[in-house]
């Protein structure tokens, strides 16, 4: 590991994974991480985690993907943002598996349906 490490590394009962926390969670992640995961726990297919810039969005995941213990896809909506997670995501799971795909089409382009001819 790297000397320049001054965090911790945490593991979670029944969890595979072990999470590289460079600092503890703070302000509102503690309880943004427990209502994540009670949320997946209890069977919310849908929620939402919103955050500005610099806010920990990334690390709040990674507590509940750890905590959790099962495995996650993260997509992203560009590839530079792709890339951002995968770093961050594999300085949180240094010692698990973090995969990185990314689409070679440039942009999607929806089927066109002109209603007034029934065409698509």
């Amino acid at each position: 590991m790297d000397a320049e490490r001054t965090g911790t590394f945490v593991r979670f009962p029944d969890s595979p994974f072990e999470l590289y926390q460079p600092y503890p969670p703070a302000g509102d992640q503690p309880e943004a991480i427990r209502q994540l995961v009670e949320g997946v726990t209890d069977g919310e297919v849908f929620q939402t985690l919103l955050g500005v810039t610099g806010s920990g969005k990334t690390f709040t995941m990674a507590n509940v993907i750890a905590q959790l213990g099962r495995p996650a896809i993260v997509f992203a909506p560009n590839k530079t943002l792709a890339a951002q997670l995968y770093s961050e995501f594999r300085e949180f799971f240094p010692k698990n598996a973090v995969e990185y795909f990314v689409s070679y089409y440039d942009y999607y382009q929806p089927e066109a349906y002109v209603p007034s001819r029934d065409l698509f």
